[in-house]
């Protein structure tokens, strides 16, 4: 898989999260260390990832001025081939009872084999029963000076306010587009997959942020590609089904002018060819809404539009996705938030 592939192995790697990167390596070159960390933000932007390169630079014999972990020691060798003895992971979602963090609670209090660190990864963290997250506490209250936890959630505000308030918190964002757009390229260089500047642009809007699911979709664009074949947007978004960009920027443009024959000719287009509506104005809402920042935060490049009108756009093609199921016609919802437009 492209994302195990390219997973990053040290923090100059690691695509976006500078805010959470910066403040790690200077943890580490500081040597003020917390003994419990909270990682929180949209699935595939990370957590686990940045988690477990800190883990490599807690242990690292040879680790560089900079803070990055040498990746060629036995430390970042073992952590890397799945077989450290210092690095447990744990995924809360099926080990979620009191019994796992007994167990867990044990196993902190042996030392680590290496001498150093050992480090325990709780992904999905909120899943934890009440009991569990109670008996979590009470190690977090006093843990063992060789004890490091990485916890990791989707879900921050499930976690109990009393683990919250003994963790170093940690936000990380959604991706930007050109963010991932840019990692994408150069996985697409190294795997000798031709597909042009509005194909990766496609993937990267149908990816919402996350560079884990942009390059799932790259794995299942290649398996879908012929030998030597090359796509460009409309071959990747058939090949996917997703959404073309340029969809989006020709639908507003329509929905600007006032084009509304135009614009129902573009969502007939969209349902004839198997385009599931509901992603298409999931893509729409998203697209109007960047839009929209760029316009109010007055960026190079932003749409010459009344931001009132986005705004007025935004809130009939919301309501119009969230009616799409009570139509008998599928294209129904969409062509009325269109037609209510006309004067």
């Amino acid at each position: 898989m492209l994302y195990r592939k390219y997973r990053p192995k040290n923090f100059d790697s690691v695509v976006g999260q500078d805010h959470i990167k910066k403040t790690l390596l200077g943890s580490l070159l500081s040597g003020h260390l917390g003994h419990a960390y909270l990682f929180t933000g949209p699935r595939g932007t990370g957590k686990t990832t940045v988690a477990r390169i800190f883990a490599k630079c807690l242990n690292c014999a040879n680790r560089g001025k900079d803070g990055n972990p040498c990746d060629k020691c036995d430390s970042c060798l073992s952590i890397d081939q799945n077989r450290s003895m210092d690095l447990i992971e744990i995924d809360a979602a099926s080990n979620r009872g009191i019994d796992e963090i007994r167990n867990l609670k044990e196993s902190a209090m042996v030392s680590a084999p290496s001498g150093k660190y050992k480090i325990f990864i709780i992904d999905e963290v909120h899943m934890l029963t009440k009991d569990a997250f109670n008996a979590l506490l009470k190690i977090l209250e006093e843990p063992p000076a060789h004890i490091v936890f990485i916890l990791a959630t989707t879900e921050s505000h499930k976690i109990l306010p009393t683990v919250l308030s003994r963790v170093q918190r940690f936000d990380f964002k959604r991706l930007s587009d050109k963010e991932i757009v840019s990692k994408l390229k150069l996985i697409a260089k190294a795997e000798d997959i031709k597909i042009d500047q509005g194909g990766l642009e496609t993937i990267a809007n149908a990816a919402d942020g996350a560079m884990r699911d942009a390059e799932v979709f790259m794995e299942k664009l290649r398996s879908s590609m012929a030998k030597n074949q090359s796509v460009d947007e409309e071959t990747v978004a058939e090949l996917l089904e997703l959404v073309p960009n340029k969809y989006l920027t020709e639908f507003l443009q329509c929905m600007i002018d006032k084009r509304n024959t135009d614009a129902l000719a573009i969502v007939g287009k969209i349902y004839e060819s198997g385009i599931d509506l509901d992603n298409f104005l999931k893509n729409l809402i998203e697209y109007m809404r960047n839009s929209l920042m760029s316009i109010i935060s007055n960026e190079l490049g932003a749409m010459a539009v009344d931001p009132k009108l986005l705004v007025k756009f935004i809130k009939i093609f919301s309501d119009a996705r969230s009616e799409l199921k009570n139509f008998p016609i599928p294209t129904l919802a969409v062509e009325m938030a269109i037609l209510s437009q006309m004067e």
